[in-house]
């Protein structure tokens, strides 16, 4: 039977608003969901109801879209690559070092079920999961209770430094390709998926890793599968310049010449751009208008590279341009409210300009903007129709105090510590701040084992044989 909820006299209900497409605060409002649709929000419910929730000290808020991450891996860096990066790579850690340091097959579930937990605890409910396939991934994903984006990696070659100034390219074309008929055995797996709340992307990794011809391949496949396409592009800048080598172009430029930029196309990071910086100095000056012409998004995720002193210049600045943007997690913590914040202060820090970046812009991005990305228009938003994907934040934590403008508390003070419940499709999958899906303490701790196997296969890995520690130091030396 039908089964009705009602979420009784929200404090504030950050419902969507049609007439401004974007967000708006509503106060001292109900919403209520049958099962997993959103079927009213107005004052003073009167009809029946199986649960009432009273949220008279909450914020009741839609679900976050997490358009780009990594769970498969990403938890495992933590203490690791925080502060690692390549002095003569331009500071990026892709090339040396990224590739010394992965999860075993025992180490894969403990990576993706903290990520998973993480995520959920800080009010994603929609996720794309950019992982090389592995045993058991979709039936994780969906015991999560996350509304999932299924989207496994591949690719032509890999890419190594024998020196740690030269980065160069193994390639296997027909790999690739056998890779990719694989991935989308996947993609077809989810989409049968009995839990109803798995999807696909279809997700070549990198563009300087990729053949022209898996590109173009891939780009029509999610064409004919009606999917959305998301690739690596403009993320670093020995990618810039080796895609400016190989063809002359800038990697937007070689996108668009493929035909493959357009509005189910993602681009993961976009930042250097033909515009960025003295360091590329490139003459053309119109990757920007590329983007925006095409309808491309581009998944922002800023905490990765503001490690490194990089950034995208600016978030503000594609936004007033036109450039549509969607917020992914890309590392640890897997925590969007934490990206959130970056985004927010990021871009004004780039632009040297506090009216930059506005907080309604960057949660537009984070929920309307990844919903798009993904072609929906029934999550990231609250509204009559819309999935049950609803995040409810405790008014009274400490952290939230003073509660003036409760978004503002939540993003630039409490984040995740004041997500007191979350429903995703319906369902209640947080709970007090606690994730009811999965057992957060258990991976974690079989994280801690894997990191342990980790460290021990470094140096074999490495170029020059340096062990784990001499790569990465501790922050002080053990007396």
């Amino acid at each position: 039977m039908p089964r009705t909820t009602l979420i009784r006299n929200a404090s504030f209900l950050v419902a969507y608003d049609a007439a401004t497409d974007s967000h708006s605060y509503r106060r001292d409002c109900d919403i209520v969901f049958t099962d997993d649709r959103i079927v009213h929000i107005g004052p003073g419910f009167t009809g029946h109801v199986d649960e009432t929730i009273d949220a008279s000290r909450l914020m009741v808020m839609p679900g976050l879209v997490d358009i780009h991450s990594h769970p498969a891996s990403e938890p495992l860096n933590k203490g690791w690559n925080d502060e690692l990066g390549s002095a003569k790579l331009w500071g990026s850690s892709l090339y040396e070092f990224m590739p010394l340091f992965r999860p075993d097959a025992q180490g894969i579930p403990a990576c993706a079920s903290v990520a998973y937990c993480e995520l959920l605890m800080s009010g994603v409910t929609t996720l794309v999961d950019m992982s090389g396939a592995w045993e058991g991934w979709l039936d994780l994903f969906a015991q999560s209770g996350l509304r999932g984006v299924v989207s496994p990696m591949y690719r032509s070659a890999r890419w190594y430094t024998k020196d740690g100034h030269v980065v160069e390219y193994e390639w296997d074309a027909a790999g690739g390709e056998k890779a990719m008929a694989q991935a989308m055995e996947v993609v077809d797996a989810a989409a049968r998926h009995p839990s109803g709340r798995l999807s696909g992307m279809v997700a070549p990794s990198q563009i300087d890793t990729c053949t022209p011809e898996l590109i173009r391949e891939s780009f029509a496949e999610a064409e004919r599968r009606d999917l959305p396409f998301q690739i690596h592009a403009a993320q670093s800048v020995v990618e810039f310049h080796e895609m400016t080598r190989r063809h002359g172009m800038t990697p937007i430029e070689w996108l668009e010449s493929l035909g493959v930029l357009s509005p189910r196309a993602i681009i993961g990071h976009g930042i250097f751009l033909d515009h960025h910086s003295s360091a590329l100095n490139w003459p053309r000056r119109d990757d920007l208008a590329s983007i925006i012409n095409s309808g491309t998004t581009v998944a922002h995720c800023p905490v990765v590279f503001q490690r490194r002193g990089i950034a995208i210049q600016s978030v503000g600045g594609y936004l007033r341009r036109g450039v549509k943007m969607a917020i992914g997690t890309d590392t640890f913590p897997h925590n969007m409210l934490e990206e959130l914040r970056a985004v927010g202060i990021g871009s004004r820090m780039v632009s040297e300009d506090v009216w930059d970046l506005r907080l309604s812009q960057i949660l537009d991005c984070a929920t309307l903007g990844g919903a798009r990305a993904l072609m929906r228009d029934d999550i990231g938003r609250l509204a009559v129709g819309a999935k049950a994907d609803i995040v409810m934040v405790d008014l009274d934590h400490p952290m939230m105090r003073p509660v003036r403008d409760p978004l503002r508390s939540l993003v630039y003070a409490a984040a995740e510590r004041a997500v007191k419940t979350v429903f995703v499709d319906g369902a209640k999958v947080v709970d007090d701040g606690r994730v009811l899906t999965l057992d957060y303490e258990a991976a974690s701790a079989a994280l801690q084992e894997a990191q342990y196997r980790a460290e021990g296969a470094v140096a074999a890995a490495d170029w020059a044989g340096r062990s784990s520690y001499e790569i990465s130091p501790h922050t002080y030396p053990q007396a």
